[in-house]
């Protein structure tokens, strides 16, 4: 039995290193990855996958897929 859980994110593109840190009740993930053609969405499910030590398919992006902030559901 999986229990769903809503995540709001901040993320920073073309940074120096990956890094997620949470504060306030907000991930805020800073990515390598440039934000063009989908690069960094695809490196922050990549990264919340390992993170949170589970499959990438069960990561959505739900809104803010061309936004810096973005709300996911983690299944």
């Amino acid at each position: 039995m999986s229990s769903q859980k809503t995540i709001t994110v901040k993320v920073i593109p073309n940074a120096k290193n990956n890094l997620i840190s949470y504060q306030d009740g907000l991930y805020k993930i800073k990515l390598t990855a440039s934000p063009d053609k989908g690069k960094a969405n695809k490196q922050l499910i990549a990264l919340l996958s390992e993170y949170f030590s589970i499959p990438i398919s069960r990561i959505k992006i739900i809104s803010g897929n061309t936004s810096r902030t973005k709300r996911i559901i983690v299944d």
